[in-house]
């Protein structure tokens, strides 16, 4: 009798995105999270085209990122606009004190891994 070799274990084929451990996805939405505070909504995008297909945990963190970031930005735009009339200085302020302050309630939500929706985001992506 001849001994035949076990089967190889299975891979996953190239392309495939492989689950990340939940520790990995409590981390990376936690650095899109606090991400958000200093390169405004480039690492949630990032996060979210690279680590969609990752987890669940990790979409929905990248997704809300990813909304509430071009929501501050469309704030700083129409504040920019409207500093021709002080009222945009206000509209700047307000949207960086708010920015701030959810971006790190998200991420200390993210790292208890819960999940966490901003209260005033478009929502753009889902």
């Amino acid at each position: 009798m001849s001994a035949t070799p076990p089967p190889p274990p299975p891979q996953q084929p190239y392309g495939g995105a492989a689950q990340l451990s939940p520790a990995d996805e409590k981390l990376w939405a936690t650095l899109v999270q606090v991400g958000g505070i200093l390169f405004s909504w480039i690492p949630a995008l990032i996060g979210y085209l690279v680590l969609k297909d990752r987890g669940p945990f990790i979409r929905a963190h990248t997704a809300t990122a990813l909304n509430f970031q071009i929501t501050i930005f469309i704030a700083y735009v129409v504040g920019g606009i409207l500093s021709i009339v002080v009222v945009g200085i206000f509209i700047i302020l307000a949207a960086w004190v708010l920015d701030i302050v959810f971006s790190i309630i998200a991420a200390v939500k993210a790292n208890q891994g819960e999940f966490y929706t901003y209260p005033i985001a478009i929502r753009f992506v889902s």
